[in-house]
């Protein structure tokens, strides 16, 4: 049965072993702190073919001239749409620099996870399903181990998945570009947050048995990964969203508008029109949480929402309001001055953050399990 109590002694003394040298980070581990616009970035990342918007999925078709709707809250005691939230969280350390030949490459540990809360009638919230998952990140092959030693490496992988050792020079939709010597530390928080989102997939099917038309899910984020989740009565709502798409429906210069101006002319508890991505298999739009005199400029208290439409069909205008009515409602509770994104926070979103925060080790305990046997420099 896999160590769950022991899973890094056995690799770090791996590492130590059959590597030409390792020089740990001070303190045995250093924390990578995340860029404070790492969910922006993840839009452009996710939706970089969708900068110029050229097309409405919505039905009655709307106009450039009539682009709002509103979007008054219904809340929950008269209508419970919402019944589950999933968000993901992880966290990356920078552990050493390997040495194997002529080469050097860093070695980094990720913590990620995925939770699914479930809320009843009566507002009470608890989760229904939280993964936790252990990564070792480092570069194989011209950038960094040999394949013996990566053998070796992925013999320590366990069973249930819990702990495992990923490739760096991978790529996937957060690091669509080629490997580099230079770009390796940055590739490994890319890669934990691809592999997150992967879980976040697998914990949204724990609730494939229990949605329907009155029983949606809300993921953060998009809706669109390695490839499109299809899963039914579900929205990713975004919270940070790319600020440069253009929006253009003809060839007048009158009908060009950018993110800005439509989002400035956003009224409170109102949506904008859905438009089209990704060729008509998700529909967005955006809705104002809050009024332009609570927030700092207008770009705040906004979400972006995406919506599957895997058969390519036009949302009706109709649904697109109810999904807008009871998420304006869900803006409450919300913690003011505590969280950078309190102007658009969804409060379920936040305790499914949390109840994956709690599985994971603390900086302290994960800083006293890393401790490297005596470093070793081969000549």
């Amino acid at each position: 049965m896999y160590d769950r109590s022991n899973w890094i002694s056995p690799i770090l003394q791996l590492l130590n072993d059959n590597l030409d040298g390792v020089l740990p980070a001070v303190g045995g581990a250093t924390e990578d702190m995340e860029l404070p616009d790492v969910d922006e970035l993840e839009d452009m990342l996710i939706n970089r073919d969708t900068r110029e918007v050229t097309e409405f999925l919505e039905t009655p078709t709307p106009s450039i001239t009539n682009l709002y709707r509103a979007t008054p809250p219904i809340f929950r005691p008269q209508n419970h749409f919402y019944r589950y939230f999933i968000d993901g969280s992880l966290k990356t350390y920078y552990l050493a620099t390997g040495v194997e030949g002529n080469r050097s490459f860093p070695i980094e540990l990720a913590q990620i996870g995925a939770s699914v809360i479930e809320r009843d009638d009566c507002g009470n919230v608890h989760p229904k399903c939280v993964r936790h998952r252990i990564l070792l990140l480092m570069p194989k092959g011209p950038l960094g181990v040999s394949d013996s030693l990566w053998q070796s490496l992925k013999k320590t992988d366990s069973q249930d998945k819990f702990f495992e050792v990923i490739d760096t020079t991978e790529k996937n939709p957060f690091n669509p570009q080629d490997a580099t010597h230079e770009n390796l530390r940055t590739r490994a928080g890319g890669i934990a947050r691809n592999r997150m989102h992967k879980l976040e997939i697998e914990v949204i099917q724990e609730t494939d048995a229990y949605r329907d038309s009155n029983h949606w899910l809300i993921i953060d984020g998009a809706v669109k990964l390695d490839e499109f989740i299809r899963a039914p009565y579900m929205i990713g709502v975004a919270k940070n969203f790319r600020k440069d798409p253009e929006f253009r429906f003809s060839r007048s210069p009158s009908a060009r508008r950018d993110i800005t101006s439509i989002l400035a002319g956003l009224p409170y508890a109102h949506r904008t029109a859905a438009f089209s991505a990704h060729g008509g298999q998700v529909a967005f739009w955006y809705v104002r949480l809050r009024q332009q005199g609570e927030v700092d400029y207008p770009l705040m208290g906004v979400v972006k929402v995406e919506l599957p439409r895997p058969d390519r069909t036009p949302v009706e205008a109709e649904l697109a309001d109810l999904i807008s009515q009871t998420l304006v409602a869900e803006r409450n509770v919300t913690p003011h001055g505590l969280d950078k994104r309190w102007h658009c926070h969804l409060y379920p979103i936040f305790q499914a953050e949390e109840s994956i925060k709690n599985k994971f080790y603390s900086r302290d305990v994960l800083m006293g399990m890393i401790r490297w046997p005596k470093p070793v420099i081969r000549i």
